[in-house]
């Protein structure tokens, strides 16, 4: 995955301390020298919650046996994780200031820890699986050229080593010269005389492990950097005064019940200001983060200002729109906007400002944004963000500086907090919410009966692939690494002939806005029945050139795609041209649907582009301009169909 840069990254380390420091060449602690530590970008980095550790211990000690991940991750030690770019999920795991490995969720295949050197030596002498004793030939090449090992080279391998294990390579002495991967088993290995054993990875010459015994704790790394937050703190205060003072509006603190925004309320309370809490229920939120709102409120004395959103918002639109995707959020529009624009109608109709935790670090949209905007969706909404500029670490510190309790969900091991069956989730993610949420399996029953009533396999379901309406190539080929047909989850019973209900009337019904949790303008829709993929993909010639998929069920014109089963999506920088663009679609596919042979259309087109076929209007695309002039008057269109329901 490419690397993703969103700003500088602050982490250094006092080796003295053996304590994490942000930005400060000095450590707060002991006066002594930090020093930079190399990590791969955005470089977000965070604490390891007692939920990470778990699984730490858990999958260490699964792969290579004895008591490793308590070595690994002994207790006292100050344990930080860092987000990098992947397929699903991996987090760069540090102790000690040093990478020792990186955690990975494979899609289909679950949790997987990749040592580097630094990890292996502190394993080394506790290994009872996943490891190879290397003969001592083999030893120069491998640790000093970085060269993998060959079946020749390999003295002694571990009865339950499987191809695509991770593998210690050691000396017979149990020193770690590399880490990598096993492209043979153990009894392939010890039957064969020739051909790659083990595809190293990371090598390094044999040495000792000198593990830092010192017990610390995040007292201890608050101090090393309390002259580096306490101008942050006063840099984010100074921000909040000089804010609330320019825009003289009724303000208040958007809480969502992460640690952001949590860290947003703190700021403004040390600012000197009691703004109220505003708080979106979307109907989706985990009762602990409910929970956990309320009790900020009343622990800090603050007025809780609640909009929830209306019953059945979501699982009252479910039949009509579908399982919402990464690329199909309509429920943002019903659960997000439309209760947010509502509440700032009601209750601020003068304007209202909002101060809001959003940083640089989470995403590459974030990161362009300005630190003081106007929201163009939730009208007299201007937003602010105390700290835009802080990393995960900040935020954490300077919450456990205030001994604030947080989210439950990050003890869980979750690093953002969410709706908790948002598209959006890693497979990683909603493997820990199915394991650890109550109301998880109301939404796991609705997608088994989705899935069966189109004829999709359970691992439709297992494989979270439900959070796209167009599966990523880079999903396809991890289904097709898994030994399945990766066409298999677009292949419904939607292909078969659909019969045609003329007079019935086709609706759209539409949702449209701001997609809070992507920052930008998008239009979802449904029409109110599935479609003839095939008349629909030929009339849409009217419109423009069509792009069509007839194994995956989707056509696409003017950048907007509608599917078999009746969805349409389209995003845009102009509403009002998405809009005028979504109704050409629209009457197109009316048309498509509702023709009557009445043959009004063939004889305005003057390029002789359009012909009927059985009663049915179709399109000689070779011939056809796309002028649209074709679409009215139209019986189908002016008379047999109802426009957009928003």
């Amino acid at each position: 995955m490419g690397v993703v840069r969103l700003g500088k990254i602050h982490l250094r380390w006092c080796r003295d301390c053996n304590l994490p420091v942000l930005e400060a060449e000095t450590c707060g602690r002991c006066g002594g020298k930090t020093e930079r530590v190399e990590v791969t970008p955005p470089g977000d980095v965070r604490p390891a919650f007692e939920g990470n550790l778990r699984l730490l211990r858990e999958i260490v000690d699964k792969q290579f046996g004895g008591s490793s991940g308590r070595a690994l991750f002994p207790e006292g030690k100050i344990v930080l994780m860092n987000k990098i770019p992947a397929l699903d999920r991996m987090d760069e795991v540090l102790v000690d200031g040093v990478v020792v490995g990186t955690l990975r969720y494979d899609v289909g295949r679950g949790w997987k820890f990749l040592l580097r050197m630094s990890g292996a030596r502190a394993i080394q002498d506790r290994v009872t699986k996943g490891y190879v004793i290397a003969d001592d030939g083999a030893l120069d090449a491998i640790a000093l050229r970085g060269l993998n090992l060959m079946v020749p080279g390999a003295v002694e391998v571990t009865d339950d080593l499987h191809v695509g294990d991770e593998v210690i390579i050691l000396t017979g002495q149990k020193n770690a010269i590399a880490t990598g991967t096993a492209r043979m088993s153990g009894e392939e290995i010890r039957r064969s005389t020739k051909g790659l054993a083990i595809k190293s990875r990371w090598t390094s010459e044999p040495a000792g492990y000198d593990q830092k015994t010192e017990f610390r704790t995040w007292t201890d790394v608050i101090e090393a950097n309390s002259d580096v937050m306490r101008r942050r703190v006063m840099e984010a205060t100074k921000f909040i005064r000089n804010v609330t003072e320019k825009y003289g509006l009724p303000t208040v603190v958007s809480f969502s019940g992460g640690k952001d925004s949590l860290a947003s309320l703190l700021l403004c309370l040390d600012a000197g200001y009691r703004f109220p809490i505003l708080f979106l229920d979307t109907g989706l939120e985990f009762p602990e983060t409910v929970k956990h709102v309320e009790d900020v409120a009343r622990r800090h004395g603050l007025e809780l200002m609640t909009e929830r959103a209306p019953d059945g918002a979501f699982f009252g639109n479910l039949d009509l729109f579908g399982p919402p995707g990464r690329d199909y959020r309509w429920c943002c529009k019903t659960n997000k906007l439309g209760p947010t624009v509502k509440m700032i109608m009601v209750h601020f109709p003068s304007g209202v400002l909002s101060f809001i935790g959003q940083r640089r670090y989470e995403s590459e949209q974030r990161s362009e944004k300005p630190r003081v905007w106007r929201n163009p969706w939730t009208p007299g909404q201007i937003g602010a963000s105390p700290i835009q500029d802080w990393t995960a670490m900040h935020v954490w510190l300077y919450i456990f500086s205030k001994g604030e309790h947080y989210n439950d969900w990050y003890d869980k091991g979750l690093d953002r907090i969410g709706c908790y069956l948002c598209p959006a989730s890693d497979l990683a993610e909603l493997d820990v919410v199915e394991r650890e949420c109550g109301i998880y399996p109301r939404w796991r029953r609705y997608l088994e009966g989705y899935a069966s009533s189109r004829g999709f396999p359970k691992k439709w379901v297992d494989l979270a692939l439900w959070r796209w309406k167009v599966l990523p190539e880079s999903i396809k080929e991890e289904v097709g690494k898994l030994g399945l047909e990766k066409d298999i989850f677009t292949k419904t019973e939607m292909n078969q002939a659909v019969p045609i209900e003329r007079g019935k009337g086709l609706t759209l019904h539409m949702q449209e806005g701001f997609s809070p949790c992507v920052y930008g303008y998008s239009i979802e829709g449904a029409f109110d029945r599935q479609l003839d993929f095939e008349r629909v993909s030929d009339l849409l010639s009217i419109v423009g050139v069509v792009e069509s998929n007839v194994e995956e069920g989707w056509c696409m014109v003017s950048d907007i795609r509608v599917f078999r089963e009746g969805v349409l999506i389209a995003k845009g920088g102009d509403p009002q041209k998405l809009k005028d663009k979504i109704e050409k679609v629209r009457r197109a596919v009316v048309k498509a649907m509702e023709c009557v042979g009445c043959g009004v259309c063939v004889a305005r087109c003057d390029q002789g582009a359009l012909m009927l076929q059985k009663d049915r209007i179709r399109v000689i695309t070779t011939k056809c301009k796309h002028c649209g002039r074709c679409i009215e008057p139209c019986p189908a269109v002016s008379f047999g169909d109802s426009a957009f329901e928003f």
